[in-house]
């Protein structure tokens, strides 16, 4: 029964200790937010290139926007 008692505190302890274990987690949510800023940085400049019309009816949004607020031009 010792020797399974001994055992068991053996497991759990090395079970604890796997799971508190935080080593590299913050580089993980560091690549997730660079892996992020990539994907929106690649939706915009798609979204904006040449000859793309929903580009160029946001762009117009967004300038009668800032028309209406600086009173226009």
């Amino acid at each position: 029964m010792k020797k399974l008692t001994q055992w068991y505190v053996a497991a759990t302890t090395k079970l604890d200790s796997m799971v508190r274990n935080e080593r590299g987690s913050q580089t993980l949510e560091w690549i997730g937010i660079a892996a992020v800023v990539v994907i929106v940085v690649g939706l915009i400049s798609t979204a904006f290139g040449e000859d793309k019309e929903f580009g160029k009816s946001v762009l117009k949004k967004f300038t009668g926007m800032i028309d209406q607020i600086g009173g226009g031009r």
